[in-house]
């Protein structure tokens, strides 16, 4: 897959992780409505993607600690699966303001790529269905599409079933 960048794609701490690992991606932008209910399902209508094909990042709290699960936009997250993929008993959604600030990005705009705190992190193993997913570039309105064995080798991420359809 080749590198490509459009307009509006600057970079982005998630782009500059991508472009120093040196893995194939691409960038996908698109105009973000601030009145959206759901982010993911914006992207994936915006892009023309299947939704099983377009993953969200959501920041939990796992046994007191913080972690990422890549959940495809169609489904939603299984809290305790994803307790038991990191090897933990309980997990809540973390503060969206805790969120923001530990991974650097914004509610919205976080990606499992670049954050300000290296996270552990769950993908749903359903992404291995897709030759490419598309994750948060880092900013609303900014979507990376690249292999999930990519996301998964960058961000030291466990592949799990850790979504509900």
């Amino acid at each position: 897959m080749a590198k490509t960048k459009k307009r509006g794609a600057g970079p982005t701490p998630a782009i500059a992780a991508l472009e120093k690992a040196g893995t194939a991606f691409s960038v996908h932008a698109y105009e973000h409505d601030p009145a959206t209910a759901s982010y993911g399902e914006e992207a994936a209508q915006a892009m023309g993607v299947e939704p099983g094909r377009v993953f969200k990042t959501l920041v939990a709290d796992v046994d007191g600690s913080l972690a990422v699960a890549v959940v495809p936009v169609s489904g939603s997250l299984d809290l305790k699966a994803l307790a038991a993929a990191l090897g933990g008993k309980r997990a809540a959604m973390a503060d969206p303001a805790l969120a923001e600030r530990t991974t650097g990005y914004v509610r919205g705009g976080i990606s499992p790529l670049g954050q300000r705190k290296r996270l552990r992190t769950a993908l749903d193993a359903s992404a291995d269905a897709h030759p490419t997913i598309c994750v948060s570039a880092g900013r609303r309105g900014l979507e990376v599409e690249l292999a999930p064995g990519d996301l998964a080798a960058l961000t030291g991420a466990v592949i799990a079933a850790i979504a509900r359809a």
